[in-house]
């Protein structure tokens, strides 16, 4: 099982956190979460101490006034260092499909796998295919077909998701 199951709530308060940070990096919360940095459409954070995180992710949420804003959606790509999982995609859907759910950036796409509203991709390799992708490109989308049959597709932007995600991967780094 990957890595994404049960960090929704977690995403979920980062992302509340993102709209707080304001720009550069804060100190640890209560939670132990610490912004990285925000870089326009996403921002990075670290969870746990600087010198031993648990997790580093880079996040966005669909841009206000799409269909998806406010709904909970996100994007993210996370570090786990202890379980040796490096960029690895993570999204939360505004909505659950009743079957596939397709992620499309320019004239790519990539078939996701979905379990309820949470989807990721299928293997590592198409994790890096996915964020080499993302690294091009100017934003990316995720559709398919709710359960009563509406199509949806969960919209955002990639200007800054490269050095986001850059900086997640840098802050979960083995110190030597």
């Amino acid at each position: 099982m990957r890595a994404m199951d049960g960090i929704g709530a977690a995403i979920g308060m980062a992302l509340l956190a993102t709209s707080a940070a304001g720009a550069a990096a804060s100190r640890p919360g209560a939670d132990g979460r610490s912004t990285i940095d925000v870089f326009r459409d996403w921002a990075a954070f670290r969870d746990g101490p600087t010198d031993a995180p648990s997790r580093c992710f880079a996040i966005a949420e669909p841009p206000r006034g799409t269909a998806a804003a406010g709904h909970g959606a996100f994007a993210s790509v996370a570090n786990w260092p202890a379980r040796r999982i490096r960029a690895q995609l993570a999204i939360h859907l505004s909505h659950a499909p009743r079957g596939p759910a397709t992620l499309s950036i320019g004239d790519a796409s990539f078939a996701l796998v979905v379990r309820g509203q949470q989807a990721w991709a299928r293997d590592r390799h198409a994790d890096a295919a996915i964020i080499a992708t993302m690294r091009s490109g100017s934003s990316m989308s995720i559709s398919g077909v709710t359960a009563t049959g509406m199509p949806f597709a969960d919209g955002y932007r990639l200007h800054g998701a490269a050095s986001a995600i850059d900086a997640a991967a840098l802050a979960c780094m083995p110190a030597h």
